[in-house]
């Protein structure tokens, strides 16, 4: 185990904060009234979602590759990735002018794969979870004499991860909590290096999923455990152990880590596209879950930043994240019933419907496979809602012209 003279200092992110001007850009650090009004808190986000690769992984990849010798560098570089690392490395290396290859888990957003070779990246599809990935990566680093890029568990990625909190420190002076999703930790130890050696009057949480809660669980005991990842929609922090060299500052500098759930991730990706205006992936989405459900203590009234990591976001997983949301909170719904096998008959439903103010989205008309009534046809229809009382409004008007209706939940 690392002591404490081995942690990186505040010098060290200094130092890579210098290094990496003209690299990253400075992303903004802003108050929310709308989410501050909603939690109780003063809510600040820190829009890592707008980042050159749309995450803040360049920062740490960008400036190990910068720090490394050019005979380490000379064949080139090779990273494990569920995505944002594997893009910050195909960056950096391609504006270093350093060969890179990417090895992402088979099941990495799309988005993320092809953005990482659009930046310059060869990517190679290995395992299914990231630990799978990185056993794939060192074993080609070795075939190959590759230079090794660690997506979290390195001196140097921790500390270009670190100016980030330099940022924040700038940027809102009078934080008093600082909210921050953890995987394998590089991120949450270079921000609460910078931020505790510098102010250390703020609290620092972690926030990490039930999905895949080593970091948490590690914490809790006291030393690192080992434990299992199941997919997650935050595939960013889904990881099976902590670092070695992250968790040494994780146990100095942080007060707690927490963990939400996969669909409390899900609704907050959804919450904050639509009260927010911003796009955020799952492990971005995770700190405003935990304040959403209450899992930071004592925060109510104070400056809250949490950080908002990344928007690399499959936009397919994006659509059916939105339907399941629309459903749940009774804005989409889907009618069965049956109508006369007439002509007419399908469209005086839809007259009723449309007097009632439900918008459709969708219908299926059916005579056979549905199993209709002869001289009958079953009607699936969904529709756009405004909440629950509407969706009544529609049922109660069409059972009281006769129509049977089943709402599917």
């Amino acid at each position: 185990m690392l002591t404490v003279k081995d942690l990186i200092t505040v010098r060290d992110i200094e130092i890579a904060r210098e290094r990496l001007q003209g690299v990253v850009k400075t992303t903004p650090c802003l108050l929310s009234r709308a989410f501050s009004q909603e939690l109780g808190i003063k809510a600040w986000f820190k829009y890592e979602t707008l980042q050159l690769t749309g995450s803040f992984k360049l920062r740490g990849a960008a400036n190990k590759i910068r720090s490394l010798r050019e005979d380490e560098v000379r064949r080139g570089v090779i990273t494990a990735s569920a995505g944002n690392h594997g893009q910050g490395v195909a960056y950096g290396a391609s504006q270093a002018g350093v060969p890179s290859t990417i090895v992402m888990p088979r099941t990495t957003p799309l988005i993320k794969i092809e953005n990482t070779r659009r930046l310059g990246g060869n990517v190679v599809l290995a395992g299914n979870v990231f630990d799978e990935s990185c056993e794939e990566a060192r074993q080609m680093e070795r075939e190959q004499e590759l230079c090794f890029i660690h997506p979290f568990d390195d001196e140097a990625v921790i500390a270009g991860q670190g100016t980030v909190g330099l940022e924040i420190l700038e940027q809102a002076p009078d934080m008093e909590v600082l909210v921050v999703p953890i995987g394998g930790g590089g991120l949450i130890s270079g921000v609460a290096t910078a931020v505790k050696e510098l102010k250390p009057s703020v609290r620092i949480y972690g926030v990490q999923t039930a999905a895949a809660p080593a970091a948490a669980e590690s914490f809790r005991a006291g030393h690192l455990l080992t434990l299992p990842a199941a997919r997650s929609i935050a595939d960013g922090i889904a990881v099976k152990r902590p670092g070695e060299h992250t968790f040494p500052h994780i146990q100095r500098y942080v007060d707690g880590i927490v963990t939400v759930s996969e669909d409390e991730i899900r609704t907050a990706i959804v919450r904050l596209l639509e009260a927010g205006k911003v796009l955020a992936e799952g492990a971005a989405a995770s700190v405003y879950a935990a304040l959403a459900h209450r899992r930071i203590p004592d925060v109510t009234g104070r400056n809250v930043v949490m950080v908002l990591t990344g928007a690399n976001i499959d936009i397919a997983i994006l659509a059916r994240l939105i339907d399941r949301t629309l459903v749940e909170s009774r804005r989409l719904v889907r009618l069965r019933t049956h109508v006369p096998d007439v002509p007419g008959a399908l469209a005086e439903l839809l007259r009723i419907i449309g007097d009632e103010g439900g918008n459709v989205v969708r219908i299926q008309h059916d005579r056979v496979f549905m199993h209709s009534r002869f001289f009958e046809a079953k009607i699936d229809i969904t529709l756009d809602t405004r909440n629950a009382e509407h969706i009544e409004g529609i049922r109660r008007a069409l059972k009281t012209l006769g129509y049977e209706v089943e709402i599917s939940e």
